[in-house]
């Protein structure tokens, strides 16, 4: 076919859930395209324990999690173009792709969901000084050698950001034999979550070392050694605290970026602060019957989230399909005090009258305190909630009750805030 009323692209977890979603909420034909051999996107190579915990109330590996979607897909009919790659979007919904199974195709879309996922930050883009030789890898790339192409990627290890792709190959090599020598992280507090610190680093006696960064890599042929250094609270290295740790591999957990090179060649309007699309309740873009789902939004914690996300972006596609309706009045969420961004950035005025909305969000620095999450349209309060902290690696979530409907939609922005308990 040649005409689809939804087309998902990225075979991941959030498009996997957008594509059966659309299916399930009335969209005829829909078609996920997919650049790699196989759909599942990078659950495929996580092995580990950890999915379904939310959505299937099950603790499941990657695969298995992925599978199930895949099933799913596959039993509703859904369209599948594997092994091909988008090679441009355009606001009138037309995909241009190719591959070597159907050349170059043009396809047509009342609504598109764009599920690309998040590649990983890499050596370059946080110069790291030193020799470039061989030994040096981003943490997702040593997984899918260890996990799928059998491949030990070296023998001694050190890791260089607390992210949570970086913690658990912290525990992965260390199963194969291989000896983590510790993780470094510039940061003074952790930035994965606290599970994986426990599980993959303390349960093995991996150490971890905060405000600490690479200051060399050492060897011209073959990593040899790491040279670390504390760094200040401006993150300057601070001279005399400069030690070497012998090693033959650096892994590199130092952040995902979400994959929008399409997003912006079509001219969705992109929120520089989390290099994602500005998306609706609906997670629907500035573009009408463009939508986004994932991690190319932002970066969840949990791949049960990112599933959450993608079954709103597929309803929300399957419904512009079915109503062809253009952007309703907006309502602007602004991050206050110590809140570093909230996803979505806007809702609807009437958005609550289909239920309660989650407005998920990232804050600046740690409280370890007892804190009120609050929802204000800058007078009044609309809702709060307690959390027993706060912390920039873990996402907080608040859930906007359907009974705030009025408030929201006399609001010409809402702020949403952190405050002490008690205040």
């Amino acid at each position: 076919m040649d005409k689809y009323d939804v087309v998902v692209i990225g075979a991941g977890p959030g498009g996997l859930a957008a594509a059966i979603s659309a299916k399930k909420e009335g969209a005829e034909s829909v078609l996920i395209i997919e650049r790699d051999k196989e759909p599942g996107g990078i659950l495929n190579q996580c092995i580990h324990n950890g999915f379904g915990v939310e959505i299937f109330k099950e603790d499941l590996p990657g695969p298995s999690y992925a599978e199930r979607f895949v099933t799913e897909a596959e039993s509703l009919g859904i369209e599948f173009m594997l092994d091909s790659m988008v090679l441009e979007v355009t606001p009138q919904k037309k995909i241009y792709t190719t591959s070597k199974w159907y050349g170059f195709k043009e396809i047509e879309a009342t609504a598109i969901v764009l599920a690309m996922g998040a590649r990983e930050r890499t050596r370059a883009q946080i110069r790291i000084p030193g020799f470039r030789p061989a030994g040096v890898y981003t943490a997702g790339s040593a997984q899918r050698f260890v996990n799928i192409e059998g491949f030990m990627p070296g023998k001694r290890f050190v890791i260089l950001g607390s992210g949570d792709i970086g913690m658990i190959m912290a525990r992965r090599l260390t199963l194969e034999g291989a000896k983590v020598e510790r993780v470094l992280e510039i940061m003074p507090f952790l930035t994965g979550l606290t599970r994986n610190y426990v599980q993959c680093l303390q349960d093995f006696n991996i150490p971890l070392q905060l405000s600490h960064t690479v200051n060399r890599i050492l060897g011209k042929n073959r990593v040899e050694a790491i040279e670390s250094v504390q760094v200040d609270e401006n993150f300057n290295p601070i001279k005399g605290t400069e030690e070497i740790i012998p090693a033959d591999t650096l892994l590199l957990s130092v952040g995902l970026i979400p994959e929008n090179e399409l997003s912006r060649k079509v001219g969705v309007k992109m929120d520089t602060l989390i290099q994602g699309p500005f998306v609706d309740e609906e997670m629907q873009t500035s573009i009408p019957g463009i939508f986004a789902a994932g991690n190319v939004v932002h970066i969840f914690d949990l791949v049960d989230w990112v599933t959450e996300a993608g079954f709103t972006a597929g309803k929300g596609a399957a419904r512009f399909v079915k109503e062809t309706k253009e952007k309703s009045d907006l309502v602007k969420l602004v991050p206050g005090n110590n809140i570093h961004h909230i996803v979505p950035q806007y809702l609807k005025k009437d958005a609550l009258q289909n239920g309660p909305i989650k407005l998920m969000m990232r804050v600046i620095k740690p409280m370890e305190e007892k804190v009120w999450v609050e929802l204000s349209d800058g007078k009044n309060l609309i809702t709060r909630k307690l959390e027993r902290y706060v912390r920039p690696g873990e996402m907080v979530i608040l859930t906007v009750p359907q009974k705030a409907y009025d408030d929201v939609k006399k609001a010409k922005e809402l702020i949403v805030s952190i405050e002490k308990f008690g205040g």
